[in-house]
């Protein structure tokens, strides 16, 4: 296959790849769609689409089998997603009168971009003749850059609504999305340090080495690591934060702004923005895998290692491994799949933050974790070169201790001048005043 995609002219290798990458953005979007929607519904305990494709049998019919006639085939509303699509494309595309009309048609195509221009970035598979679309040489710095271009469809989708509240929403989603690139950044920096270049399929390839450099059987997946999980906690906040999910969808708070920056979008350019919603949701997940989860491999497993160090398996882990090559792909996708699903986990579970706690996390809380991370990545490379690994982890273990007494003591610092918060309560009283009184030991409220 890759012999064969050399051999054609580079506009068609181009376009090959490119076809490889975004019509499977597009075609997962309604698939995100309704998973999220029937897990939402496990989740809290109600339906959830559950109508659209069921299919009824023909009570009479000779060409419906005996067996089927008069029966219901449930397809558990797989088809509810286009459904919605339709009913988006045919309602009455409204434009207000006093919009920026070049801005306010741009904004929707603006927010769909990045994803796509992300997407190329993401090798998929061990095939350098198909995937990336473009192996750049600055590819971490290339992620930072695309997914910053995010915010302008949604700030430029407040300003030409011509909409005060529509306005607020697009800057204060800019304000929230510029605090977490950079804890986003600086989570990555401790990657890009240890890995020692910016290519994500360098990436790939460095976790692919032994675990920790000591256990030959695994792949040292950067999960797996002291900085790497710290980096990947770090870095899984803030592209939540990034895709304006829940709990960080203060862009659409709908008991605040009245949905938001997108309050005056209607038909399918209200649908574009979302769409460039989920595709992000998708791209980024692709991206948290292949920096923390291995890329494409679907185990963190050395399968020729394997098969050396257990010969009576030797046949069986050798087929696992060409497996493991073969069918990259599909498990780049089902890691991305895991993605979504923790999205839409988040969604189900937490709350929508305050505006103040979602700066303070991200200024007070994730920035400095992520820049610590790094000084200890970077302390541990020099003292690894200059003076051997037994004293790397002296300074490692050093830096640690330094740096949680130094958090623990600016913790102190900035509680100390709150003022205390009054403690209030509920008391719960039945109809009698006089026996509630006797019950709370005062004035019944």
């Amino acid at each position: 296959m890759s012999e064969w995609i050399n051999t054609l002219h580079p506009a068609w290798q181009a376009l090959i790849r490119v076809l490889l990458v975004v019509l499977p953005i597009l075609m997962l979007v309604p698939g995100m769609i309704w998973w999220e929607r029937r897990l939402l519904s496990w989740m809290q305990d109600r339906i959830g689409p559950n109508r659209v494709a069921t299919i009824t049998w023909s009570k009479t019919s000779r060409l419906v089998p005996g067996f089927l006639r008069g029966k219901k085939t449930h397809f558990f509303g797989l088809i509810q997603p286009i459904a919605d699509g339709v009913k988006l494309f045919l309602k009455e595309d409204i434009t207000p009168a006093a919009v920026d009309r070049v801005v306010y048609f741009i904004a929707p195509a603006v927010a769909l971009f990045p994803a796509f221009a992300l997407g190329g970035t993401l090798p998929w598979g061990p095939f350098p003749a198909l995937t990336p679309i473009a192996d750049v040489n600055i590819g971490v710095l290339y992620v930072l850059a695309v997914s910053s271009l995010g915010v302008y469809g949604v700030v430029l989708g407040g300003y030409a609504s011509d909409n005060k509240y529509s306005l607020m929403g697009g800057l204060r989603s800019s304000a929230q999305l510029i605090s977490y690139e950079l804890a986003m950044g600086m989570s990555l920096a401790g990657v890009v340090m240890a890995t020692g270049s910016l290519k994500i399929t360098e990436m790939v390839k460095a976790q692919e080495a032994p675990l920790w450099g000591a256990v030959p059987t695994l792949q040292n997946w950067f999960i797996f690591t002291p900085f790497g999980f710290i980096s990947a906690v770090v870095f899984l906040v803030c592209m939540v934060a990034e895709t304006n999910r829940a709990p960080f969808d203060l862009p659409e708070a709908e008991n605040e702004l009245i949905a938001g920056y997108h309050t005056e979008y209607s038909s399918m350019k209200f649908a574009v923005f979302f769409m460039g919603e989920y595709a992000a949701m998708f791209v980024f997940s692709g991206v948290f895998a292949a920096v923390f989860l291995g890329g494409y491999n679907l185990l963190p497993i050395r399968w020729d290692e394997t098969a050396t160090a257990v010969p009576a398996m030797a046949g069986l882990f050798k087929f696992l491994g060409q497996m493991n090559g073969a069918l990259a792909g599909f498990w780049f996708l089902g890691k991305c799949a895991l993605g979504i699903t923790a999205y839409i986990w988040l969604r189900a579970t937490l709350p929508r933050l305050r505006y103040d706690q979602l700066m303070s996390l991200g200024w007070r809380s994730l920035l400095p974790l992520a820049v610590s991370n790094l000084i200890v990545v970077a302390l541990w490379i020099v003292c690894t070169e200059v003076y051997g690994a037994s004293a790397a982890w002296i300074a490692v273990v050093a830096a640690g201790i330094a740096l949680s007494v130094a958090a623990g003591v600016a913790h102190r610092i900035a509680q100390r001048g709150r003022p205390n918060l009054e403690v209030r309560g509920v008391r719960l009283v039945g109809g009698n005043p006089a026996q509630d009184e006797a019950v709370v030991g005062g004035p019944a409220a």
